[in-house]
């Protein structure tokens, strides 16, 4: 969801909407219509340079006559402007960046507002010889989050009951809670993605579903490959669910680009975060308030913004028939190698609610493996510790040794599983659907 409030966006005269390139492409002007502000701005024009005339683009060669410029805009889409209530979208702005410079004067003329959307890996790389404005506003869009997946489908009502589950702590009995996890699990497969989303709701197959998820991610690695022409980037990409499930504690770079060290692609991987392809959840080296403050940059694990295209993404290689993640799922027979499929989604959820996400592992004595908790997120002046199961709950032992260890600077720790909610000693045990709903 967006972090503006309502009524925010009369204040704003320019925005730059980044996020998931196909996550709006298409579908940003409708989003804007109902969900920002256009729709209490009038009338707008909406200037899609991937299929504007030439002569359009060429009106931005020249910033001397504006009123030129505002009138052959009004007569080629037929919209007659209104100062001070109408917005013009510039979308796909990456193919017009003496557009994107244009920003500059066009809001200093404080006539109408602009809305900026497009490619962020190709805005990225078509700046040369223009002056980059200061005066955009960025906002990111993350995929469709559990609550507006469920309006889609009609239902207005799970929100609401789980927030207030959430704020007085109470569980909602076997039932409700079947219920409630074969919604959630129904989102883990469709994902956030709006073309998903639509599919679903117009095939209700997940054959479809999954069509049109393949197809988001060969757009995706044709955008990686303007990142990076040598295929690194992509290479990244499809080893997100074989560097999850081999429980390392951090994304082996070398085992997926053999001989190379994390810091050699930190411009890469950076490029890839800011695309909104990918999250990063980044090792706090001292798990405290503050935790960008200890991050290291160069230990992360790394998850797709989106877990429908996760699911999609393991079994890339493979027919819809052969994924087996849909049936098990569905059947809620999800083994413990696929656990890392809510682990993924809850990384997404958090992210959705405004959180950058750390994780933190350490040795165990007198042996060779690891401790380690999920994530770790912030709440006032305590840090909060989560561990994400996909089955019981009884064994816990990271996240009891971590709170061991911090003591001090625990708030709540939580425990997000797929069982109905439970106090076990001093964890909160929570439905993983639960996680959107926590206040701090």
């Amino acid at each position: 969801m967006s972090p503006y409030k309502k009524g925010e966006f009369r204040q704003i005269r320019r925005l730059k909407i980044s996020g998931f390139r196909h996550f709006y492409e298409n579908k940003t002007c409708d989003f804007g219509q109902n969900r920002l502000y256009l729709a209490q701005r009038g009338k707008y024009i909406l200037i899609d340079f991937s299929k504007a005339s030439s002569e359009i683009m060429a009106l931005f060669d020249d910033l001397s006559n504006l009123d030129y410029i505002f009138l052959r805009l009004k007569i080629a889409y037929q919209v007659e402007l209104e100062e001070r209530k109408s917005c013009i979208v510039f979308d796909e702005i990456q193919l017009c960046p003496k557009a994107r410079q244009a920003i500059k004067h066009l809001v200093k003329d404080h006539r109408y507002d602009y809305i900026e959307t497009g490619s962020l890996i190709s805005i990225r790389k078509n700046v040369e010889k223009i002056v980059i404005p200061s005066e955009e506003t960025r906002m990111e869009l993350f995929p469709l989050d559990y609550e507006v997946f469920r309006w889609a489908l009609g239902d207005r009502a799970t929100a609401n009951l789980l927030r207030e589950a959430v704020a007085k702590r109470i569980p909602l009995g076997n039932g409700v809670h079947r219920k409630l996890m074969r919604d959630f699990r129904l989102y883990m497969l469709v994902g956030g993605m709006p073309q998903a989303v639509h599919e679903c709701i117009r095939s209700n197959s997940f054959k479809m579903v999954d069509s049109v998820k393949r197809e988001i991610i060969e757009l995706y690695e044709d955008d990686f490959s303007k990142i990076d022409p040598s295929g690194r980037a992509a290479s990244l990409f499809d080893a997100i669910p074989a560097q999850l499930t081999g429980n390392a504690k951090r994304y082996q770079v070398s085992s997926v680009l053999p001989g190379t060290k994390a810091d050699r692609i930190e411009e890469i991987v950076a490029n890839m975060s800011d695309s909104s392809t990918i999250a990063l959840a980044y090792h706090a080296n001292d798990p405290n308030t503050g935790l960008a403050m200890n991050k290291n940059i160069n230990f992360y694990k790394m998850f797709t913004a989106d877990t429908g295209l996760f699911v999609t993404l393991a079994f890339k290689d493979k027919d819809f028939t052969n994924n087996i993640i849909y049936e098990k799922l569905l059947s809620d027979k999800t083994s413990a190698n696929l656990g890392y499929i809510y682990e993924n989604a809850v990384a997404q959820m958090l992210r959705s609610a405004g959180h950058e996400l750390y994780y933190y592992a350490w040795p165990k004595e007198n042996t060779n493996s690891n401790y380690e908790v999920d994530f770790i997120i912030s709440e006032k002046s305590k840090i909060c510790p989560i561990e994400v199961k996909s089955s019981g709950y009884k064994s816990h032992a990271s996240l009891d040794e971590f709170c061991k260890k911090y003591s001090r600077r625990i708030g709540r720790r939580i425990l997000a599983y797929t069982k109905d909610f439970m106090v076990d000693g001093k964890t909160d045990c929570i439905p993983v659907y639960w996680i959107p709903f926590l206040q701090s």
